[in-house]
């Protein structure tokens, strides 16, 4: 799946911050620009992970489930 957020990055003296405005909770880091972004993409694949896995707990057994795709 693709998806695009937007990443806000800040240097704090030898590191880089990096955030999302679009995903409350998704931070990265690193040494690099680049590491800061990857860090930060890591965190939205597991914050979006959790949250998808904690919304289908709810779903009945016998509701019909499929995929739309959002481009």
């Amino acid at each position: 799946m693709y998806n695009e957020f937007t990443a806000i990055i800040e240097q704090d003296g030898k590191w880089y911050i990096a955030y999302s405005p679009e995903i409350p909770g998704a931070n990265g880091q690193g040494h690099t620009k680049e590491e800061a972004l990857q860090s930060l993409s890591d965190a939205i694949a597991l914050i979006l992970e959790d949250r998808r896995e904690d919304a289908l707990r709810g779903i009945p057994s016998e509701a019909i489930r499929e995929k739309v795709v959002v481009q």
